[in-house]
């Protein structure tokens, strides 16, 4: 066994502009170092970019990051923690 685990954060945001705020916050409050993935998840069946979900997917190989405390922190932006 290696000692190293794949963990990984998603938080679901409302738009790109919470999404990005979230980004930029992440490094402030956390003290995140490496940069975290922005992905757009369009909902089933929907073209429209108004209709799209943002993803903050951030790395967590040292478990350093709690849970709770991001799904609070995603929330200011009416966002949530997505459970792995």
């Amino acid at each position: 066994m290696s000692g190293v685990s794949d963990v990984r954060h998603v938080l679901v945001l409302p738009d790109r502009d919470a999404a990005e705020e979230v980004v930029e916050a992440l490094g402030e409050r956390f003290g995140v170092g490496e940069e975290p993935r922005l992905v757009r998840d369009a909902l089933a069946g929907e073209d429209d970019a108004e209709d799209a979900q943002w993803l903050v997917v951030l790395r967590d190989e040292d478990g350093r990051l709690d849970a709770g405390e991001l799904d609070r922190f995603a929330g200011e932006w009416d966002g949530w923690r997505e459970e792995p």
